[in-house]
């Protein structure tokens, strides 16, 4: 009986290690598909003319949106590497990990400050201008 769960860890160890491998080359994927659409948003940024003050606020979203594909991917690579240290755990894994969940924690918290102060932003913006735009009304 004490036999079953060992028999059955090692008939699925396989399948688990193909799991993580799978889960390592997706988010690999996921990683380089987010600098290419984040590299394409950027190359058509430049080559129109606009203002300095514009420029800056897009190329911010372009790297807040670079930003969540990598949090994706890391998300990814934590998965993969929560299967690995449940199939195998050695000290170096659960460390590999415990390292993962800091920096995607460490990412996560700064970019969804930076996205947060670029709504705000936005908002303001909107609304100065709104107020512009009655302002103006009001003078005609």
């Amino acid at each position: 009986m004490g036999e079953l769960p060992h028999l059955l860890m090692n008939f699925f160890t396989p399948f688990f290690e193909l799991c993580v491998l799978g889960l390592n080359i997706f988010s690999i994927i996921v990683l380089v598909w987010g600098v290419v659409l984040a590299g394409r948003d950027f190359f058509s940024s430049e080559r129109k003319d606009q203002k300095q003050m514009t420029i800056t606020k897009v190329n911010t979203l372009i790297k807040n949106f670079l930003g969540s594909y990598i949090l994706l991917s890391l998300e990814i690579l934590i998965a993969a590497d929560i299967i690995e240290s449940i199939v195998k755990p050695t000290f170096q894994d659960i460390l590999k990990l415990a390292i993962l969940v800091v920096i995607r924690t460490v990412i996560s918290y700064f970019l969804h400050k930076e996205i947060e102060d670029s709504i705000d932003e936005e908002a303001k913006e909107a609304a100065e201008s709104t107020l512009g735009k009655n302002t103006n009304k009001l003078d005609k």
